[in-house]
């Protein structure tokens, strides 16, 4: 079985809350949806660029439930930037992958999105260091430092669009597998979200598969088996859903 190359998976951003996506994909693996295209911001961003480097769905999942924030952070000895120290992201890489791939040498097409703190415009990073792309693409201000890059001091994407699939659609997508992770109680201040998930919803060329995180933890890692089977069931309700309607077939 191959890739489809027009068909892209987008991954938010969350925290603790991708652990979520790790249920994702494991139904489409059960299902044989194999999208050559993935992006992602922030936790999206470590989530794909696993999904992009080959590594399978089960693995992603063990690697999620062994996943501990030391593995992308640690106590910054200059804290002027941000309390942690990202480094750790490029240790991590090269431990797993015996070396820091460049972006454009991994087996599917990949981009992590961050944001310009100096334009506040979002920045699709497809080349280059995959550390470079995916420190930049989780740090959150005033606790991960940003990256520069190209004159440009990056952070986390998820302040200019957390649900990147703009930049899904960039990198060649024709129809995209969208992962929004929410929770009901989102206030005005994510309102831009909830207005963009409305054109995903009535977009033909999307499946939206929406997880709850209601009750569960965003910062700590207790809940992660709650939201990997989380994950689950809300990928399987939106591909049934769009199985029912005809739009997995055009998917798929």
């Amino acid at each position: 079985m191959t890739d489809d190359h027009t068909l892209g998976l987008t991954l938010s951003g969350g925290g603790a809350y991708g652990a979520a996506q790790a249920g994702v994909l494991q139904v489409l693996a059960e299902r044989g949806i194999r999208p050559g295209i993935v992006a992602g911001t922030s936790a999206g961003a470590l989530l794909g660029a696993a999904y992009a480097a080959g590594f399978g769905a089960d693995a992603i999942e063990r690697a999620v439930r062994g996943f501990r924030w030391g593995a992308i952070a640690r106590w910054s000895l200059r804290p002027r930037w941000g309390l942690l120290d990202t480094h750790a992201v490029t240790d991590a890489i090269r431990r797993i992958l015996g070396h820091d791939p460049l972006i454009e040498d991994l087996p599917r097409r990949f981009g992590a999105y961050a944001t310009d703190l100096r334009t506040r415009r979002g920045v699709i990073l497809d080349r280059g260091p995959l550390s470079t792309a995916l420190r930049a693409s989780v740090a959150v201000p005033g606790v991960l430092p940003p990256v520069r890059r190209d004159g440009a001091l990056l952070a986390d994407g998820g302040m200019v669009d957390n649900v990147p699939d703009s930049v899904t659609r960039a990198l060649g997508a024709e129809r995209t597998i969208v992962v929004r992770l929410h929770a009901k109680w989102e206030n005005v201040r994510m309102m831009r979200t909830v207005t963009a998930t409305a054109d995903l919803v009535a977009d033909p060329t999307v499946i939206l598969i929406q997880p709850e995180m209601e009750r569960m933890a965003q910062w700590v890692m207790k809940d992660v088996p709650r939201l990997i089977a989380e994950g689950r069931r809300a990928a399987e309700e939106a591909l049934d859903a769009a199985d029912r309607d005809g739009r997995l077939l055009s998917i798929a």
